[in-house]
């Protein structure tokens, strides 16, 4: 009996009962998870009769299959959505999980509340805004409302470090209004809070007539210095109020999905308020196994899940099969109900016509992208004279400073593009001394041993390696293959004297032009920018890392004020040099002394 038929012959002895039904390969992993009414009709379906070629492509690799029965559909739902997070399956269609979605957070509890950025929202006590679409954006918001209501962003804690220090910078500058003074008073700050919290609700314009009428009432008593404050406050309170769109986004009442097939499958959601559009997020992904209905209640959920902000209102372009379990799944997240609906006719029809047209463009652009993309692969593949187009690209850099804490990065290309989520750093664990070539050997080893161990995270291996370096580094990681059985083409990526990419090298020397093939001098460029910021970026947080713990354990030097010095001086060898009156400049003089004596007592070293 061959494989199918044993599977068929399983899948026949099943319940018709709803539950889950988890696909697995020949090395035991998941690669696809999916629901169903009734497990029997479902699992059975995949192993008679023809099927589209992605799921026939699926079925080819099961080599068997596990059920976990439901008492009900919405269990189900639940259950499987539970699955497909944590494996993360092949075969499922699957949003980006680098994406999140900052939250402002703000505890009222607190005597001098203070706004913070949080991924999620918590069941603390704690209120929270947003989403938002990035943290550049809450960061871009929260600076421009301190800057509108004169709040600190200094990170001094109130009443804790009232009269503890001089006001900072942002007081002398008028940008804030030095409440580490205690003046104004508790009373004064939670009435600017409250402000800011009317501005992240919507009501910009109940704020600015409040201000408006104290500004008046200020000139008529001949208040003008308070009055000429108020006015700037408007002002700026105008200003905020102009870049409302994405705050009033998060307070959407209705969201249109969109939904399109193509090169790459468009998904997208329209927010709307009041019948204003006020955001959009999309989503781009190979496309899916399921169909259209299946692949949209899929995405549905993951997108709210992730998002952490429902509507009153959803509009899809068609109602999945499991929209009543999908229904209650989004209003029990909610705590309030979350309607679906496919509108027929009038505005809504409207809405959901719009965001059909979003995801059939967004989907015929990233069409155009991946057909340059797949061009430029093609053209590389020639050059390199490889077997097919390099689907995936790995590629490698070492950073240190002199022998402290080499790093390498291992950064992740797939059909043209960096895949974030696939990104690896190494810490160098048996290099001694600085060593880019035994650096390199370690890091290709380390990954290869990942590998041959069924990490998940490393896998697959490339279709081709590519080394910032030259000659050296590239022969240290065909090595490191060699040694372990793999033959797999290495280049490195050479410089010029401008630290411009030049040309790709071979490890015995053979130089492949690229400046011919703009397309290809473009890419490979790109990649080369890309795995050294990466590398850099995890040699400076490990470097920050360690020179901020010299600064630990000493009396009356926290968080906050570690970053303060470390602003202030650079490194910890100018604070080691600084005198007591430079450092109290920058923290209490209590505190400047006890750094002062930290760095002077008899044997002390710090790294410089």
């Amino acid at each position: 009996m061959d494989k199918i038929a044993q599977l068929r012959e399983k899948a026949n002895k099943l319940p018709l009962l709803p539950g889950v039904y988890i696909m697995k390969n020949t090395a035991g992993e998941v690669i696809y998870v999916g629901k169903a009414k009734a497990l029997k009709n479902r699992v059975t379906s995949y192993f008679r009769g023809d099927h589209l070629p992605k799921v026939a492509a699926m079925v080819s690799h099961v080599e068997d299959f596990d059920v976990i029965v439901a008492a009900t559909e919405f269990e189900a739902l639940v259950l499987e959505n539970s699955l497909i997070k944590r494996h993360m399956p092949h075969y499922n269609i699957l949003l980006r999980d680098d994406k999140t979605y900052p939250f402002l957070r703000l505890d009222p509890r607190e005597a001098y509340p203070t706004f913070s950025i949080s991924n999620k929202v918590k069941d603390d006590g704690a209120r929270y805004y947003g989403p938002y679409g990035s943290r550049g954006t809450v960061r871009s918001i929260l600076e421009t409302l301190c800057k509108a209501l004169r709040l600190p962003d200094c990170g001094r804690k109130f009443p804790r470090d009232i009269g503890k220090e001089r006001p900072c910078l942002n007081f002398h500058m008028d940008a804030c209004e030095g409440w580490c003074r205690g003046t104004p008073d508790a009373a004064e700050y939670r009435a600017r809070i409250a402000q800011a919290e009317q501005l992240l609700s919507g009501d910009a314009k109940q704020l600015m007539r409040e201000l408006e009428q104290e500004m008046l009432a200020a000139s008529e008593a001949l208040r003008f210095e308070k009055a000429a404050e108020l006015r700037d406050r408007l002002r700026a309170v105008k200003e905020l109020s102009n870049r409302q769109s994405v705050i009033r986004a998060a307070r959407a009442d209705t969201d249109a999905v969109g939904f399109c097939r193509g090169a790459k499958t468009a998904f997208v959601v329209l927010h709307y308020t009041e019948g204003a559009l006020t955001g959009k997020d999309l989503e781009l992904m190979p496309e899916p196994m399921e169909d259209d209905a299946a692949a949209i209640s899929a995405l549905v959920r993951q997108y709210y899940v992730r998002r952490g902000a429902w509507p009153k209102l959803v509009l899809l372009p068609e109602l999945p099969e499991d929209a009543e379990p999908l229904e209650a799944l989004l209003s029990e997240m909610a705590g309030r109900k979350v309607e679906l609906s496919v509108p027929q006719r009038g505005s809504r029809r409207e809405l959901m016509e719009a965001a059909r047209r979003n995801a059939r463009e967004e989907s015929l652009r990233a069409e155009s992208e991946a057909e340059r993309r797949s061009k430029t692969l093609e053209w590389l593949q020639k050059m390199l004279v490889l077997e097919e187009p390099p689907r995936r690209i790995e590629s490698y850099d070492i950073s240190n400073t002199g022998n402290f804490g080499i790093v390498a990065s291992m950064v992740v290309f797939e059909d043209g593009k960096p895949s974030k989520r696939n990104y690896r750093k190494f810490r160098m664990k048996t290099v001694e001394g600085q060593d880019d070539f035994a650096s390199m050997h370690e890091a290709i080893s380390r990954r290869i041993e990942r590998f041959i161990e069924k990490d998940e995270r490393f896998m697959p291996l490339p279709d081709v390696f590519f080394i910032d370096g030259g000659v050296g580094q590239v022969g240290a990681a065909v090595a490191a293959l060699e040694e372990r059985g793999f033959h797999l083409p290495v280049f490195g990526m050479v410089k010029d004297d401008r630290h411009r990419t030049r040309a790709l090298t071979t490890a015995d020397g053979r130089e492949i032009g690229i400046q011919s093939n703009p397309a290809v001098f473009s890419f490979v460029g790109i990649i080369q920018e890309e795995t050294h910021r990466f590398a850099i970026e995890y040699h400076r947080k490990l470097r920050e890392k360690t020179i901020t713990s010299q600064l630990e354990g000493i009396p009356g030097i926290g968080e906050q004020r570690r970053k303060a010095l470390m602003t202030a001086f650079r490194s910890i060898k100018n604070i080691r040099e600084a005198s007591v009156e430079q450092l109290a400049a920058v923290v209490s003089r209590p505190a400047a002394q006890a750094v002062y004596d930290h760095f002077h007592s008899e044997g002390e070293e710090a790294l410089s």
